[in-house]
């Protein structure tokens, strides 16, 4: 079974620091966690009445952490896939881009596309051949980040660092 501990320093090292860069979809953004996701968890770090920028500058690891657990690996059910980098990848599409992290793999698998990891989406993917599934992940995900860049020129800037992302996560058996 898949273990969050092991994926968890592979974000933090894809992630920096407190970033508002305006071409950015995320905008605040501090450790891959942007101020809507923040807002999702509904933590006032600060005490002051306002989830904002401001929060989101005084993450630590802890906090990502517990975002990536609550908001990204439960969603994927990932302590259930039988797959290590399988997991990885799937949870890591979703820290990336959401819902569609969920959807495209679903297509993948040829069943409901609804973004929503159920009992069905998690049997599956640890019944689909892992070497392959990983491989057609991988595939969809570099198809994705560039199909991003053709409607949004904008953030081309951003595609070399996600392309090297993506192809970070290698199949493991």
């Amino acid at each position: 079974m898949a273990n969050i501990n092991l994926y968890f320093p592979k974000v933090v090292a894809f992630e920096g620091g407190f970033v508002m860069d305006p071409d950015d979809h995320g905008h605040e953004t501090n450790m891959g966690i942007t101020l809507t996701t923040w807002k999702s968890m509904g933590y006032d770090k600060n005490r002051d009445g306002i989830i904002d920028g401001e929060d989101i500058r005084l993450l630590t690891r802890d906090d990502v952490l517990m975002v990536l657990r609550r908001g990204f690996w439960n969603r994927w059910q990932a302590d259930l896939i039988n797959n290590q980098s399988i997991a990885e990848q799937l949870v890591d599409w979703t820290w990336t881009s959401g819902k569609w992290g969920i959807i495209w793999p679903q297509r993948l698998l040829s069943i409901k596309a609804d973004g929503i990891v159920g009992n069905y989406t998690l049997a599956s993917v640890n019944s689909a051949s892992p070497a392959e599934f990983h491989s057609k992940v991988h595939n969809a995900r570099v198809l994705f980040s560039q199909e991003i860049c053709r409607r949004d020129p904008s953030q081309e800037k951003f595609l070399k660092g996600w392309l090297n992302r993506i192809h970070t996560f290698k199949f493991q058996q």
